[in-house]
């Protein structure tokens, strides 16, 4: 087939632009779609409550993402791999159980937030003037699990084949209807909060229609196959081994979001939770086009690996690392130079400005460290070694940052920085350890192999 050619032999610098570009562009326009999410919201009246109200119902929000994580970033590596061995039987297989266990999670979810919210939303830092839009919000969002977990989920498996194109379809389709329809429902229909979650789940369903209909189609090279969606234990062990970081970096997403709320609440009120919200946003979408980049290398990785091409694996590797790197240094320049710039995007409220810059220039003090630490863990999944993977998210999130959230505040007295001073020492801690690691592993999983034919040595050779 044309795309497994591709995989195959086209030179990688021109093979990962042409997956990887689509897949910026699919993140960017999620990026605008986030970003004009909150200016809306925070034009509202009362726009600082709403804001914080968002950031409050994020552990549910990123609790739906974690599943995708788990099940679609978990499967479409193997698929990848499969493919590359030829093995198609084998990829429908993942590609099943994944749509079937996806289902079966988005249910669960729906039911037991819908019975519980008003306990989580007070759970996750909610106080009288923010939790009558947290609930607003939710109530309407969790109906919309379905879509958005089939969307993100499906489309790791779209992408794994080679698609970048289609899957930047999926994206950009939600994405662009999400920013026409923000407007009309929270002013227009004065729904407030409750239009912006609106306009969410009917952008998702939009975006599943698009994923569904490729995958059911003729174009794609996986199908999904009635007698693939009943769950085998063999093949969903695979699956949920690999996605466990991605599936745990989601989902602990969630937990630190609690312990930044309460925090920041306990030492600025309602106002730093607003502006903590803000830095989400912002980290979120610097950290995209790393995403993008890292989305166009997997199909790359998995299926070169599966075809033993490991030249073109380790090239892969390299510039992805080069590029990452290069874009989240220049990145965290930018933000702690003028981080004004940033929050007044979403909100220009004199009080949330006054609170929200020294947070920013703290906080993403260590951005410039992802770009490596993004392709180490990506390439982890992408040779099938989830458990790597997971040991460093685990590092990162649980054994020093949740810790540091509560320690910092005890030893400085800088209040709310100390509390976002946590990020970045975190950070950068967990690179370290990361990448000192990382070369063993990539030796030993990977043997060097020239990426010239001609009797020249390669430049890891030289290295």
């Amino acid at each position: 087939m044309e795309e497994n050619n591709r995989l195959h032999s086209e030179k990688i610098p021109k093979l990962l632009f042409s997956l990887a570009a689509p897949a910026i562009c699919a993140q960017i326009v999620t990026l605008l779609y986030n970003l004009v999410d909150r200016i809306y919201i925070g034009q509202m009246q009362d726009g600082t409550f709403a804001m914080a109200a968002i950031g409050i119902c994020a552990p549910i929000v990123t609790m739906v993402t974690a599943f995708t994580g788990l099940l679609g970033r978990g499967g479409s590596p193997l698929a990848a791999i499969r493919i590359g061995e030829g093995n198609h039987e084998a990829a429908e297989r993942y590609l099943g159980n994944s749509f079937a266990m996806l289902i079966l999670s988005s249910v669960t979810i729906m039911v037991l937030t819908l019975l519980f919210r008003k306990p989580l939303l007070l759970l996750f830092g909610a106080s009288e003037s923010t939790l009558p839009y947290a609930d607003d919000y939710i109530t309407t969002y969790i109906l919309g699990t379905v879509f958005v977990q089939l969307t993100v989920g499906m489309n790791y498996y779209i992408t794994t084949q080679g698609f970048a194109r289609t899957a930047m379809v999926t994206t950009m389709l939600g994405g662009v209807l999400n920013i026409v329809l923000d407007p009309l429902f929270i002013f227009a229909f004065g729904m407030g909060v409750q239009g912006a979650a609106l306009a969410t789940v009917i952008s998702q369903f939009a975006s599943f229609v698009w994923v569904l209909t490729f995958l059911f189609g003729k174009h794609t090279k996986l199908k999904i196959r009635r007698k693939n969606l009943k769950p085998s234990l063999p093949v969903l062990r695979e699956i949920m081994v690999l996605g466990s970081a991605p599936f745990f970096m989601s989902l602990s997403e969630g937990v630190l979001n609690i312990c930044f709320n309460n925090q920041v609440r306990s030492f600025g009120g309602d106002v730093a939770v607003g502006a903590m919200t803000i830095l989400f946003s912002v980290f979120q979408f610097l950290l995209l086009p790393v995403e993008g980049v890292a989305q166009g290398s997997q199909p790359i990785i998995g299926y070169n690996y599966g075809a033993k091409q490991f030249d073109r694996v380790r090239q892969t590797i390299r510039i992805v690392l080069i590029c990452n790197l290069a874009f989240t240094t220049v990145a965290t320049a930018i933000i702690v130079a003028v981080p004004v710039f940033f929050i007044r995007i979403i909100n220009s409220d004199t009080e949330l400005l006054t609170v929200g810059q020294p947070m920013l220039r703290v906080y993403a003090a260590g951005l410039f460290v992802h770009g490596a630490n993004s392709t180490f863990q990506q390439t982890y999944n992408s040779l099938g070694e989830g458990s790597r993977a997971f040991f460093f998210a685990f590092l990162r999130k649980i054994i020093l940052l949740i810790p540091l959230i509560y320690l910092l505040p005890a030893l400085l007295p800088w209040g709310v920085l100390a509390v976002v001073l946590a990020e970045p020492v975190s950070d950068i801690l967990t690179t370290l350890t990361n990448a000192i690691y990382f070369r063993r592993f990539l030796n030993k999983k990977v043997p060097k192999r020239n990426l010239q034919t001609d009797g020249r040595r390669s430049i890891y050779d030289r290295a």
